[in-house]
């Protein structure tokens, strides 16, 4: 005698659940996190991609390292002697005076020219080596720390 197979798609009507575990997750918003941009913190993955590309990218999520304390010092460029001495028509020259604000001055190489330079820092090294070629580094001045 043959029976009839019932399917098992006839057997999920009717069900709270739809097979997806607890009744919570299928009713209301609760699943959702909230209205509008609610629930989109720091684990809030299934709303991130609607974070980023409507509100700016990552800045949403606040910057890091918020509670560092202190000054948060320069992140400067460093740049050798040589190629100060290869590039020397791309910088800013008054006079004999070269700006490089912003750069440190690493010792690397060597000077055939009396020059002046205007950094922001400089190692020692650097500092010799352009004593000894006839010019100076000027370095910024440093913030005089206020005593308590």
């Amino acid at each position: 005698m043959k029976f009839k197979k019932r399917r098992k798609s006839g057997r999920r009507h009717g069900k709270q659940t739809a097979f997806r575990g607890a009744k919570e997750r299928t009713r209301g918003s609760g699943n959702r996190g909230g209205y509008g941009m609610a629930g989109t913190g720091k684990r809030g993955d299934q709303k991130k991609t609607l974070v980023i590309n409507q509100t700016g990218g990552n800045n949403y999520f606040g910057k890091d390292k918020t509670l560092r304390r202190g000054n948060i010092p320069q992140k400067l460029n460093a740049i050798n002697l040589s190629d100060i001495e290869n590039n020397l028509q791309s910088f800013k020259i008054k006079g004999n005076e070269i700006d490089l604000t912003g750069f440190k001055i690493l010792g690397e190489g060597n000077l055939s020219q009396k020059l002046k330079i205007r950094a922001s820092a400089a190692s020692a090294s650097a500092i010799e080596k352009v004593k000894k070629s006839g010019g100076e580094i000027i370095l910024r001045e440093k913030r005089k720390e206020l005593s308590k």
